[in-house]
């Protein structure tokens, strides 16, 4: 059975409220930072799936493999009559894998703020798996949102590859997951994507790409809030940094001004000294005490882990407790 792409379309209306919210609140803190869903509008999804074939990118590719060897053992860990939920779907070619393996899988339910690769990529899950319900879900997962209604027995299932729990600090990382622990159940699980501890250059090299499209999907940002909110940043006065910081286990991604800066949005100034930056994402990196922590803080247990030869990622799968 099939549904028709985004008839389901929770938090449509306050989404943008909620992110215009976010931006000035970040731009008029100490140090001023951008909430990471503004990457993620047409053009920045195409720009993070160009970033994703990168060859400084190992995250993506290390998963797959992870993936795709140990999907059947996913499976057996679900059982049938599974309903996938997917936070931040994006080109949902991951779930494959597990949607191919799942024996009599009930229901995909892929969650994303990206509006129109939502409705393609559930229109393409759809046909490709026609005995599984389609039931997407136009949303900020980061936010509370409405599941659509599934089959009572269904096992309810999260998926959050991508190493995206990595984009949230700790205690909103632990918050996240308490909100999967709801979704999911007492009798659930969660399929997690963990980036790992290792060394420093190769996690600079991830996100400082010879071909500087890291920097462009980071400068978008910024012609989102042009476009979307009308501000008046100037691209060319800003440009990409990335680093990993050891103390709090994260690469972080900025933008710098390169010379004093005057920014109108939605009627707020916002200045900019030569030299500053606006934080626009985190991407911590996690060793097994670290993610023991957050995993139990919201709701959950290790109860197995995937991870590759080079010991680069971890699929970490967890149960409720």
């Amino acid at each position: 059975m099939t549904s028709t792409p985004l008839r389901y379309r929770a938090g449509s209306e306050a989404a943008p409220a909620l992110l215009r919210a976010a931006v000035l609140e970040g731009l008029q803190s100490t140090p001023k930072t951008l909430p990471a869903a503004l990457f993620y509008d047409a053009r920045g999804a195409e720009l993070f799936e160009e970033i994703t074939r990168l060859p400084e990118y190992y995250l993506t590719r290390t998963e797959h493999a992870i993936l795709k060897q140990h999907a059947g053992d996913l499976a057996d860990r679900i059982g049938e009559n599974a309903a996938i939920i997917e936070f931040g779907s994006g080109a949902a070619i991951k779930v494959r894998y597990l949607l191919s393996a799942l024996r009599n899988a009930s229901a995909y339910i892929p969650v994303d703020v990206s509006r129109e690769q939502l409705h393609a990529v559930a229109a393409e899950r759809a046909i490709e798996y026609p005995g599984v319900s389609v039931l997407p879900v136009w949303a900020d997962y980061t936010e509370p949102f409405d599941l659509p209604d599934m089959p009572d027995s269904a096992r309810r299932i999260g998926f959050f590859p991508g190493s995206t729990i990595g984009n949230l600090h700790p205690d909103e990382a632990s918050a996240f997951l308490r909100r999967v622990r709801d979704c999911v159940g007492d009798d659930g699980g969660l399929i997690l994507g963990v980036d790992r501890r290792k060394d420093p250059w190769l996690l600079n090299a991830a996100y400082n790409d010879a071909a500087g499209v890291t920097a462009e999907f980071n400068l978008n940002a910024l012609s989102h809030l042009n476009r979307e909110f009308r501000a008046t940043f100037a691209r060319a006065g800003f440009k990409h940094r990335a680093f990993f910081n050891d103390v709090a286990s994260r690469i972080e991604m900025h933008l710098e001004a390169l010379s004093p800066q005057h920014v109108m949005l939605q009627g707020t100034s916002v200045t900019f000294a030569a030299g500053e930056t606006v934080r626009t994402e985190c991407s911590y990196k996690y060793d097994r005490p670290r993610l023991d922590a957050v995993v139990a803080n919201g709701g959950f247990r290790v109860a197995e882990l995937f991870t590759d030869a080079q010991q680069w990622f971890w699929v970490a799968w967890l149960e409720p407790v």
